[in-house]
């Protein structure tokens, strides 16, 4: 049961989504639609509520979730860059059931450099460990789908295997048996085709080391 956020924290040079999460598209809703449409994908048969960048609306969106969990039978999914403060994450202590942070970079210049995000690592870091504060426990369902708990998703750029083994790292030293999709379907967007490394897509060679 996904649901787009226009707007994103990060600006990504390589973004695969750029159309919603940099260029604004969408439509103005309000808070009691936003829920009304929660309970709507939760009768279509949706598994869960994925709420997609959602981080630049968390004021409203602590309040649309209580009025939506009073109802709901379906865990919230808060699918986010990983790139948000603390003190925003414990807003949503108690209605956010599934953290799904990227954790982008390790690697401080490249952040700068490609998402323009200052302290990436330490900020992403920080946030990570708080959502696992407020789930430690990774829970299952009979169907095998998680009902509450983290996963961390980290995609693998060209070029930067070092990034990608700090990233590694520092999740293992917020909690060794968190969950980790480890992404290898980075693609050379049109934003990209002239940079020197961004314009190729990872190599096998890459993702297996």
């Amino acid at each position: 049961g996904t649901i787009f956020f226009s707007g994103c924290v990060l600006g990504c040079i390589y973004c695969q989504n750029r159309e919603i999460a940099l260029n604004m598209h969408g439509r103005k809703i309000g808070i009691d639609r936003l829920a009304e449409i929660c309970l709507e994908l939760m009768e279509r048969g949706a598994h869960n509520i994925n709420l997609v960048t959602p981080s630049n609306y968390t004021n409203l969106l602590k309040d649309t979730l209580k009025i939506a969990k009073s109802q709901l039978k379906i865990p919230i999914v808060w699918n986010s860059s990983g790139y948000e403060t603390v003190q925003n994450l414990k807003k949503l202590d108690g209605l956010v059931d599934i953290y799904l942070p990227d954790f982008k970079y390790s690697d401080d210049d490249l952040a700068w450099e490609y998402s323009h995000a200052k302290g990436y690592r330490k900020i992403a870091f920080d946030a990570i460990s708080e959502m696992r504060r407020q789930q430690p426990d990774d829970v299952f369902g009979d169907d095998g789908m998680m009902q509450k708990g983290v996963i961390v998703r980290h995609l693998v750029l060209p070029g930067a295997l070092e990034n990608t083994k700090g990233v590694l790292q520092d999740i293992s030293s917020i909690d060794d048996t968190m969950y980790v999709s480890l992404m290898g379907q980075y693609f050379p967007t049109p934003n990209v085709e002239n940079h020197p490394i961004l314009s190729r897509r990872i190599t096998e060679d890459e993702y297996d080391q």
